[in-house]
């Protein structure tokens, strides 16, 4: 029974230390795989220019990663950089905050669109996220002349919602 119980107990510490939640799936030309997740909030360095995580409620995440379908040339799983990426988070009672998600990097995921997030409501709260995906601004991308041709741009302004979000399992949650 002693076992039993160290191994029910090791599985409910990983789970509650490892709790992600995919919001959703999405494609964008040119060959673009999406995935849009909420996870435990973390540390991120350098801990000056981020939302400490004592103060956050969950740390928010898109990954952008070039497909199979993706033009001659694109690293398959690939990080598709320089996007400019908004979600904007509200509550039920109608409470919301914008916050830009900016390129981060961990072992699991490695580069990534992400943020630490204070919740404008209660975790006890339903929440609608929309993510805003605007392409790079004209300086900050050089376009060359054979992807202008074929293509023309990097992405086109792409937006997707999720409703009816329950967080309070992953702002309870911890990584460590």
């Amino acid at each position: 029974m002693k076992n039993y119980l160290l191994v029910f107990f090791s599985i409910a510490s990983f789970s509650l230390c490892s709790a992600e939640m995919i919001l959703g799936k999405e494609k964008i030309s040119p060959g673009i795989d999406l995935i849009f997740e909420a996870a435990p909030k973390d540390t991120i360095h350098p801990q000056q220019f981020f939302r400490a995580e004592s103060d956050t409620d969950i740390h928010i995440e898109m990954l952008a990663n070039w497909s199979e379908s993706s033009p001659e040339g694109s690293p398959v799983n690939g990080f598709v950089a320089y996007l400019k990426v908004y979600a904007t988070i509200k509550s039920e009672s109608g409470k919301e905050e914008t916050v830009m998600l900016t390129p981060h990097l961990n072992i699991s995921d490695n580069l990534h669109y992400a943020q630490n997030i204070k919740l404008p409501a209660s975790i006890d709260e339903l929440y609608e996220v929309t993510f805003t995906i605007n392409p790079p601004e004209k300086s900050e991308l050089g376009i060359h002349y054979d992807w202008n041709e074929e293509i023309g741009y990097l992405v086109t302004k792409n937006t997707f919602s999720y409703k009816g979000l329950n967080f309070k399992e992953i702002a309870l949650s911890s990584r460590r």
